[in-house]
């Protein structure tokens, strides 16, 4: 995309990623400090807020959210109920989990409340380049136009995670049409034709739950094949983790491979909510889905017109596609945006997930990380929508009284 407008050379604060973790951000800097806003640029290839967020939405014809209404960018606990005065039906039960629709209407009113329709350029950041010379570090952000901006703060706020591809999938000695074996990431359920088509969804979580039950929807006969038992919750981790309940506990362990230990077992795998386990039942005594627990593909090969697989169980079974719903996984080592970082800046990290101060920033420099990267300070919801207001509250005050916590956190790394 070809982006005209002049953009300063030197910024105080960059925004990388333009999804709810960097609206959460702006919002609540902007409540706190409403000087700032001339200060800082948000970066995203999109051009516009949310825009990821949206796609794989519609892409995967979720019909509302996973957290309850009390979980969004706006500072105001509430605002989202406010907003959905006029629209009940909107809200779903358990909890008033909010429609997606609805979602991104509010989403794109907190845009317009706080003027940030804006504030997005529309350009990708392809690399930031630590500048040790100045007296104080900075950033040199490189832009996909081949412009460059010097930053005196970055938040890196993208998703930042891997694709997790099952080991079997690469040892498929025969060449196969690219569209017949997929990762949740790529699908878009509005685009496929299925009738009498036979898919095979690899993974227990809510995304292959809703990838069955839209290639169902299209007439698709479904095995859903999942390598343990199917786990019903009705949230990723139990809300313990979004208070002191348990974070108490997390944050007295001192022992990071601990730490990463807790995270594992709140998230403990995939899950799928009640309310999609159950139409998933329903479709399988009507025929048209077969579950398969504690089961994996050990071997699957391209026989000119469709795929033939063998099981750990010793069954073998013929479909027409293969989703791969195998989840993500977080490793701050393969993320490019922070290759010179942590060449410059080397710090402790603790299976993939980088140890950073308590303001989620970078030992030593002035980069913060917001998303599933700082599970290790938020803890296992880092990664939702509870994870940014979580995440806000460590960085924006180091944002807005950056001196005092700047040579706090650089004295004490240095001494350690």
């Amino acid at each position: 995309m070809q982006f005209t407008t002049t953009i300063p050379a030197t910024i105080d604060l960059a925004i990388i990623g333009a999804g709810p973790h960097a609206l959460t951000l702006t919002t609540h800097l902007l409540q706190k400090r409403q000087r700032i806003r001339g200060k800082f640029l948000v970066f995203d290839p999109s051009g516009r807020w949310m825009s990821q967020w949206e796609d794989q939405f519609k892409a995967l014809e979720i019909p509302h959210l996973r957290s309850p209404a009390v979980h969004h960018p706006d500072p105001n606990h509430f605002a989202l109920r406010k907003f959905a005065q006029s629209r009940p039906d909107e809200l779903f039960p358990p909890y008033d989990l909010p429609g997606a629709e609805l979602f991104e209407d509010f989403c794109q009113d907190v845009i317009r409340v706080w003027q940030l329709q804006e504030q997005v350029i529309p350009l990708r950041v392809k690399s930031i380049q630590p500048l040790t010379h100045h007296s104080r570090p900075r950033f040199c952000l490189g832009l996909q136009d081949g412009q460059e901006v010097t930053a005196r703060r970055v938040v890196l706020a993208t998703s930042s995670a891997q694709i997790q591809i099952p080991d079997w999938v690469n040892q498929i000695q025969t060449a196969y049409p690219q569209d017949r074996l997929c990762h949740s990431k790529t699908i878009n359920l509005r685009k496929l034709q299925l009738m009498g088509k036979r898919v095979l969804i690899v993974g227990g979580g809510l995304t292959s739950g809703h990838l069955a039950v839209g290639a169902i929807s299209r007439g698709a006969k479904v095995h859903l094949m999942i390598r343990r038992q199917l786990a019903e919750k009705l949230f990723d981790a139990e809300p313990g983790w979004l208070g002191p309940k348990y974070l108490k506990d997390f944050f007295a362990e001192s022992d990071w491979e601990q730490r990463v230990m807790m995270i594992q077992q709140a998230r403990n795998g995939g899950s799928m909510t009640p309310a999609i386990a159950t139409q998933l039942r329903r479709q399988a005594r009507s025929g048209n889905i077969r579950i398969n627990e504690n089961c994996q593909v050990v071997k699957a090969e391209w026989l000119s017109e469709n795929w033939h697989m063998e099981c750990s169980d010793g069954s073998q079974h013929e479909c027409d596609y293969i989703w791969l719903s195998t989840g993500t996984k977080f490793d701050v080592t393969t993320e490019p945006l922070l290759k010179d970082i942590l060449e410059t800046y080397p710090i402790k990290i603790v299976k993939g997930l980088p140890v950073l101060d308590t303001c989620l920033r970078w030992p030593g420099c002035e980069l913060f990380i917001m998303g599933g990267l700082a599970a290790l300070q938020v803890g296992p919801t880092a990664r939702n929508l509870s994870g940014a207001r979580m995440a806000c509250d460590k960085i924006v005050p180091a944002i807005i009284k950056p001196s005092v916590a700047f040579s706090h956190t650089f004295s004490r790394v240095r001494a350690g």
